[in-house]
Protein backbone atom coordinates (compact mmCIF):
# COMPACT_ATOMS: atom_id res chain seq x y z
CA UNK A 1 0.00 0.00 0.00
CA UNK A 2 1.24 3.55 -0.81
CA UNK A 3 1.25 5.64 1.82
CA UNK A 4 -0.04 9.55 1.79
CA UNK A 5 2.36 11.77 -0.12
CA UNK A 6 4.27 13.91 1.92
CA UNK A 7 3.84 16.53 0.22
CA UNK A 8 1.21 18.86 1.94
CA UNK A 9 -1.84 20.65 0.10
CA UNK A 10 -1.46 24.08 -0.42
CA UNK A 11 -4.72 24.88 0.62
CA UNK A 12 -3.15 23.53 3.97
CA UNK A 13 -0.60 26.08 4.30
CA UNK A 14 -0.76 29.03 5.85
CA UNK A 15 1.06 32.22 4.40
CA UNK A 16 4.59 32.21 5.62
CA UNK A 17 6.33 35.33 6.13
CA UNK A 18 9.80 35.98 5.07
CA UNK A 19 12.16 37.27 7.82
CA UNK A 20 13.29 40.54 6.96
CA UNK A 21 16.91 40.26 7.13
CA UNK A 22 16.12 37.66 4.35
CA UNK A 23 15.44 40.12 1.60
CA UNK A 24 18.74 42.15 1.34
CA UNK A 25 18.52 41.58 -2.41
CA UNK A 26 15.17 44.48 -2.41
CA UNK A 27 15.83 48.35 -2.16
CA UNK A 28 15.96 50.21 0.48
CA UNK A 29 12.93 52.46 1.81
CA UNK A 30 12.74 56.26 0.02
CA UNK A 31 13.50 58.70 3.05
CA UNK A 32 11.16 61.13 1.92
CA UNK A 33 8.33 58.58 0.30
CA UNK A 34 7.96 56.84 4.04
CA UNK A 35 7.36 60.27 5.31
CA UNK A 36 4.20 61.23 7.67
CA UNK A 37 1.91 63.18 5.05
CA UNK A 38 2.85 67.20 5.63
CA UNK A 39 6.36 66.40 7.09
CA UNK A 40 9.29 68.41 6.04
CA UNK A 41 11.81 66.28 3.90
CA UNK A 42 14.94 65.36 6.17
CA UNK A 43 17.79 67.96 5.81
CA UNK A 44 20.43 67.22 3.31
CA UNK A 45 24.26 68.08 3.42
CA UNK A 46 24.92 70.41 1.01
CA UNK A 47 27.45 69.54 -2.02
CA UNK A 48 31.11 71.26 -1.64
CA UNK A 49 31.43 72.72 -4.89
CA UNK A 50 35.33 71.34 -6.41
CA UNK A 51 38.10 73.40 -5.16
CA UNK A 52 36.06 75.13 -2.80
CA UNK A 53 36.56 79.01 -3.55
CA UNK A 54 35.99 80.21 -0.20
CA UNK A 55 39.66 79.54 1.33
CA UNK A 56 40.79 81.04 -1.58
CA UNK A 57 39.06 83.83 -0.43
CA UNK A 58 40.28 83.75 2.77
CA UNK A 59 43.85 83.36 0.97
CA UNK A 60 43.40 86.28 -1.25
CA UNK A 61 42.36 88.44 2.00
CA UNK A 62 45.38 87.26 3.92
CA UNK A 63 47.72 87.80 1.22
CA UNK A 64 46.47 91.03 -0.07
CA UNK A 65 49.63 93.10 0.09
CA UNK A 66 51.96 90.52 -2.01
CA UNK A 67 48.68 90.15 -3.93
CA UNK A 68 48.86 94.00 -4.67
CA UNK A 69 52.68 93.69 -5.56
CA UNK A 70 52.12 91.48 -8.40
CA UNK A 71 49.64 93.25 -9.57
CA UNK A 72 51.49 96.35 -9.67
CA UNK A 73 54.39 94.93 -11.45
CA UNK A 74 52.02 93.05 -13.88
CA UNK A 75 50.59 96.75 -14.04
CA UNK A 76 54.25 97.95 -15.21
CA UNK A 77 54.85 94.99 -17.24
CA UNK A 78 51.74 95.69 -19.47
CA UNK A 79 52.24 99.53 -19.70
CA UNK A 80 55.53 98.51 -21.40
CA UNK A 81 54.73 95.81 -23.64
CA UNK A 82 52.10 98.78 -25.18
CA UNK A 83 54.79 101.06 -25.78
CA UNK A 84 57.09 97.83 -27.15
CA UNK A 85 57.38 96.56 -30.90
CA UNK A 86 54.91 93.66 -31.40
CA UNK A 87 58.07 91.14 -31.14
CA UNK A 88 58.31 91.98 -27.84
CA UNK A 89 55.56 89.79 -26.79
CA UNK A 90 57.15 86.97 -28.78
CA UNK A 91 60.25 87.23 -26.94
CA UNK A 92 58.71 86.98 -23.62
CA UNK A 93 56.52 84.30 -24.60
CA UNK A 94 59.42 82.15 -26.19
CA UNK A 95 61.45 82.58 -22.86
CA UNK A 96 58.29 81.52 -20.97
CA UNK A 97 57.73 78.35 -23.01
CA UNK A 98 61.39 77.73 -22.76
CA UNK A 99 61.48 77.88 -18.81
CA UNK A 100 57.71 75.88 -18.74
CA UNK A 101 59.72 73.08 -21.16
CA UNK A 102 61.85 71.93 -18.35
CA UNK A 103 59.93 72.26 -15.31
CA UNK A 104 57.22 70.08 -17.61
CA UNK A 105 59.92 67.46 -18.46
CA UNK A 106 60.64 68.39 -21.92
CA UNK A 107 63.60 70.36 -21.62
CA UNK A 108 63.78 72.60 -24.76
CA UNK A 109 65.54 75.77 -25.59
CA UNK A 110 64.29 78.95 -26.67
CA UNK A 111 66.52 78.09 -30.41
CA UNK A 112 64.87 74.97 -30.98
CA UNK A 113 61.46 76.16 -30.08
CA UNK A 114 61.72 79.16 -32.57
CA UNK A 115 63.10 77.31 -35.74
CA UNK A 116 59.78 74.62 -34.88
CA UNK A 117 57.36 77.65 -34.42
CA UNK A 118 58.80 79.66 -37.44
CA UNK A 119 60.09 76.79 -39.87
CA UNK A 120 58.71 73.51 -38.38
CA UNK A 121 62.37 72.02 -38.59
CA UNK A 122 64.80 70.80 -35.38
CA UNK A 123 61.99 67.93 -35.08
CA UNK A 124 63.55 64.22 -34.34
CA UNK A 125 61.17 61.46 -33.46
CA UNK A 126 62.42 62.12 -29.62
CA UNK A 127 61.47 65.98 -29.67
CA UNK A 128 58.33 65.76 -31.71
CA UNK A 129 55.91 65.41 -29.59
CA UNK A 130 57.71 67.70 -27.01
CA UNK A 131 58.25 69.94 -29.80
CA UNK A 132 54.32 70.12 -30.93
CA UNK A 133 53.37 70.58 -27.15
CA UNK A 134 55.56 74.09 -27.25
CA UNK A 135 54.22 75.05 -30.75
CA UNK A 136 51.02 75.14 -28.81
CA UNK A 137 51.78 76.93 -25.81
CA UNK A 138 53.48 79.64 -27.86
CA UNK A 139 49.97 80.09 -29.74
CA UNK A 140 48.45 80.51 -26.19
CA UNK A 141 50.84 83.03 -25.07
CA UNK A 142 50.68 84.89 -27.96
CA UNK A 143 46.76 84.92 -28.55
CA UNK A 144 45.23 86.86 -25.90
CA UNK A 145 42.75 86.40 -23.04
CA UNK A 146 41.04 82.78 -22.61
CA UNK A 147 37.52 82.19 -23.55
CA UNK A 148 36.35 78.57 -24.12
CA UNK A 149 37.98 76.63 -22.14
CA UNK A 150 37.99 73.04 -24.94
CA UNK A 151 39.03 75.38 -27.42
CA UNK A 152 42.19 76.81 -24.98
CA UNK A 153 42.97 73.44 -24.25
CA UNK A 154 42.49 71.94 -27.75
CA UNK A 155 40.24 69.07 -25.89
CA UNK A 156 37.07 67.91 -27.30
CA UNK A 157 34.65 67.16 -24.50
CA UNK A 158 33.39 63.91 -23.23
CA UNK A 159 30.05 63.38 -23.40
CA UNK A 160 28.44 62.33 -19.83
CA UNK A 161 27.49 58.76 -18.98
CA UNK A 162 24.39 57.48 -20.14
CA UNK A 163 21.93 57.91 -17.48
CA UNK A 164 23.39 60.82 -15.54
CA UNK A 165 27.23 59.79 -15.16
CA UNK A 166 30.07 61.52 -13.64
CA UNK A 167 30.72 65.30 -15.78
CA UNK A 168 33.92 64.73 -17.74
CA UNK A 169 37.22 67.03 -16.92
CA UNK A 170 36.43 69.83 -18.55
CA UNK A 171 32.43 70.43 -17.26
CA UNK A 172 34.67 70.28 -13.79
CA UNK A 173 37.26 72.81 -15.01
CA UNK A 174 34.12 75.15 -15.96
CA UNK A 175 32.51 75.01 -12.82
CA UNK A 176 35.97 75.87 -10.73
CA UNK A 177 36.54 78.77 -13.53
CA UNK A 178 32.71 79.83 -12.76
CA UNK A 179 33.20 79.32 -8.78
CA UNK A 180 36.21 81.59 -8.64
CA UNK A 181 34.65 84.96 -10.60
CA UNK A 182 34.56 86.76 -7.37
CA UNK A 183 38.46 86.50 -6.99
CA UNK A 184 41.03 88.35 -8.13
CA UNK A 185 42.52 87.46 -11.16
CA UNK A 186 45.82 86.41 -10.21
CA UNK A 187 44.20 84.10 -7.52
CA UNK A 188 41.66 82.34 -9.86
CA UNK A 189 44.69 81.91 -12.02
CA UNK A 190 46.34 80.01 -9.59
CA UNK A 191 43.16 77.73 -8.82
CA UNK A 192 42.84 76.66 -12.28
CA UNK A 193 46.37 75.92 -12.37
CA UNK A 194 45.84 73.61 -9.41
CA UNK A 195 42.36 72.85 -10.62
CA UNK A 196 43.24 71.06 -14.16
CA UNK A 197 46.90 69.52 -12.67
CA UNK A 198 44.32 67.24 -10.71
CA UNK A 199 41.66 67.10 -12.89
CA UNK A 200 43.29 66.76 -16.54
CA UNK A 201 43.86 63.12 -18.17
CA UNK A 202 47.15 61.45 -18.94
CA UNK A 203 48.96 64.04 -21.10
CA UNK A 204 50.98 67.69 -21.14
CA UNK A 205 48.28 68.52 -18.01
CA UNK A 206 51.32 69.99 -16.31
CA UNK A 207 52.04 72.52 -19.00
CA UNK A 208 48.60 72.97 -20.11
CA UNK A 209 47.62 74.36 -16.57
CA UNK A 210 50.59 76.69 -16.67
CA UNK A 211 49.96 78.00 -20.27
CA UNK A 212 45.58 78.68 -19.10
CA UNK A 213 46.67 80.35 -15.70
CA UNK A 214 49.42 82.60 -17.09
CA UNK A 215 46.64 83.72 -20.07
CA UNK A 216 43.68 83.62 -17.24
CA UNK A 217 45.50 86.64 -15.31
CA UNK A 218 46.60 88.37 -18.23
CA UNK A 219 42.71 89.04 -18.98
CA UNK A 220 43.83 91.67 -16.16
CA UNK A 221 45.50 94.27 -18.50
CA UNK A 222 44.24 97.33 -19.34
CA UNK A 223 43.01 96.59 -22.81
CA UNK A 224 42.65 92.98 -23.13
CA UNK A 225 44.67 91.82 -26.51
CA UNK A 226 47.03 94.45 -26.22
CA UNK A 227 49.93 94.82 -23.79
CA UNK A 228 51.21 91.73 -21.67
CA UNK A 229 49.08 88.71 -22.89
CA UNK A 230 49.87 86.85 -20.14
CA UNK A 231 51.42 86.76 -16.18
CA UNK A 232 55.02 85.20 -15.91
CA UNK A 233 55.53 81.87 -13.94
CA UNK A 234 58.81 80.54 -14.75
CA UNK A 235 61.59 82.67 -15.76
CA UNK A 236 63.84 82.78 -12.59
CA UNK A 237 62.30 79.48 -11.34
CA UNK A 238 59.54 77.28 -10.34
CA UNK A 239 58.26 78.16 -7.30
CA UNK A 240 54.97 79.61 -8.55
CA UNK A 241 54.60 76.08 -9.91
CA UNK A 242 55.44 73.71 -7.01
CA UNK A 243 53.26 75.13 -3.99
CA UNK A 244 51.93 72.47 -2.39
CA UNK A 245 49.40 72.80 1.29
CA UNK A 246 46.41 74.43 1.75
CA UNK A 247 44.96 76.89 -0.42
CA UNK A 248 47.08 79.98 1.53
CA UNK A 249 50.59 78.26 1.75
CA UNK A 250 49.62 77.63 -2.62
CA UNK A 251 48.80 81.30 -3.27
CA UNK A 252 51.46 82.49 -0.97
CA UNK A 253 54.21 81.22 -3.37
CA UNK A 254 52.17 81.46 -6.45
CA UNK A 255 52.48 85.15 -5.88
CA UNK A 256 56.08 84.95 -4.94
CA UNK A 257 57.01 83.20 -7.64
CA UNK A 258 54.79 85.12 -10.46
CA UNK A 259 56.27 88.57 -8.81
CA UNK A 260 59.86 87.49 -9.80
CA UNK A 261 59.32 86.60 -12.71
CA UNK A 262 57.46 89.66 -13.47
CA UNK A 263 60.12 91.75 -12.28
CA UNK A 264 62.50 89.71 -14.24
CA UNK A 265 61.18 90.31 -17.62
CA UNK A 266 60.69 94.16 -17.15
CA UNK A 267 64.30 93.65 -16.38
CA UNK A 268 64.94 91.42 -19.53
CA UNK A 269 62.99 94.02 -21.62
CA UNK A 270 64.69 97.01 -20.27
CA UNK A 271 68.29 95.54 -21.35
CA UNK A 272 66.75 94.65 -24.45
CA UNK A 273 65.52 98.27 -25.35
CA UNK A 274 69.56 99.21 -24.40
CA UNK A 275 70.50 97.00 -26.52
CA UNK A 276 68.19 98.18 -29.31
CA UNK A 277 69.33 101.72 -29.04
CA UNK A 278 73.15 101.03 -29.09
CA UNK A 279 72.80 98.81 -32.05
CA UNK A 280 70.42 101.36 -34.07
CA UNK A 281 73.41 103.97 -33.38
CA UNK A 282 76.41 101.13 -34.04
CA UNK A 283 74.73 100.45 -37.58
CA UNK A 284 73.82 103.91 -38.92
CA UNK A 285 76.71 103.58 -41.61
CA UNK A 286 75.29 100.36 -42.80
CA UNK A 287 73.46 100.82 -45.69
CA UNK A 288 70.49 98.41 -46.94
CA UNK A 289 67.73 96.68 -45.27
CA UNK A 290 69.10 93.73 -44.09
CA UNK A 291 70.69 95.49 -40.59
CA UNK A 292 67.82 97.09 -38.92
CA UNK A 293 65.74 93.93 -39.93
CA UNK A 294 68.17 91.98 -38.39
CA UNK A 295 68.42 93.83 -34.89
CA UNK A 296 64.33 94.04 -34.71
CA UNK A 297 64.81 90.44 -35.29
CA UNK A 298 67.37 90.12 -32.77
CA UNK A 299 65.53 92.11 -30.48
CA UNK A 300 62.11 89.74 -30.53
CA UNK A 301 63.96 86.88 -30.81
CA UNK A 302 66.11 85.53 -27.98
CA UNK A 303 68.51 83.31 -30.33
CA UNK A 304 68.36 83.71 -33.96
CA UNK A 305 69.71 81.00 -36.73
CA UNK A 306 70.36 81.77 -40.09
CA UNK A 307 67.24 79.58 -41.71
CA UNK A 308 65.37 81.89 -39.37
CA UNK A 309 67.30 85.06 -40.18
CA UNK A 310 66.49 84.67 -44.01
CA UNK A 311 63.03 83.78 -43.67
CA UNK A 312 61.98 86.19 -41.10
CA UNK A 313 63.95 89.21 -42.97
CA UNK A 314 63.37 87.90 -46.26
CA UNK A 315 67.18 88.59 -47.52
CA UNK A 316 69.31 86.08 -49.09
CA UNK A 317 71.57 83.18 -47.33
CA UNK A 318 74.51 85.43 -48.64
CA UNK A 319 73.40 88.46 -47.15
CA UNK A 320 72.11 87.46 -43.77
CA UNK A 321 75.07 86.06 -43.19
CA UNK A 322 77.23 88.67 -44.04
CA UNK A 323 75.75 91.35 -41.85
CA UNK A 324 75.98 88.97 -38.92
CA UNK A 325 79.08 88.61 -39.17
CA UNK A 326 79.14 92.44 -39.34
CA UNK A 327 76.92 92.42 -36.16
CA UNK A 328 79.41 90.00 -34.45
CA UNK A 329 82.07 92.09 -35.03
CA UNK A 330 81.17 95.12 -33.94
CA UNK A 331 80.25 93.50 -30.41
CA UNK A 332 76.61 93.48 -30.94
CA UNK A 333 75.66 90.02 -30.95
CA UNK A 334 77.42 86.75 -30.11
CA UNK A 335 77.64 83.16 -31.60
CA UNK A 336 76.59 80.83 -28.76
CA UNK A 337 77.37 77.27 -30.37
CA UNK A 338 81.13 77.61 -31.06
CA UNK A 339 80.20 75.76 -33.90
CA UNK A 340 81.46 75.70 -37.54
CA UNK A 341 77.76 74.49 -38.97
CA UNK A 342 74.34 75.19 -37.10
CA UNK A 343 74.98 78.35 -35.89
CA UNK A 344 72.61 80.42 -33.32
CA UNK A 345 73.40 84.09 -32.65
CA UNK A 346 72.10 86.32 -29.55
CA UNK A 347 72.20 89.98 -28.64
CA UNK A 348 74.78 91.17 -26.19
CA UNK A 349 72.20 92.72 -23.71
Amino acid sequence: MIGRSAIPDPEDLEEAETPEEDLWFLPGPDPEEDLPPGAAPEPRAPSVPLFDPAPWAAAQAGLAVELAEVAQLFGALDQRLRLAPEGWRQRLALREVSDLSWWAGDRLGAERIALWVTLRTGSTEDTERALARAGWAMRRLTAGPVEDLAGFLGRTRIDSAPGGGAEDALADLEEVRADGQGLHPIVAAARLFHAWRALGPAGAVDLEAAVLAACHAGAMARVPGQGALFLPLAQTGFEALRGQGAPRARLAAWLRGAGRATLAALLHLDRVDLWRARAEVEIADLSGRTPPALIALLAAWPQVSAPLAEMETGASRAAVQRNLDRLAARGLIREITGQGRYRVWAARL
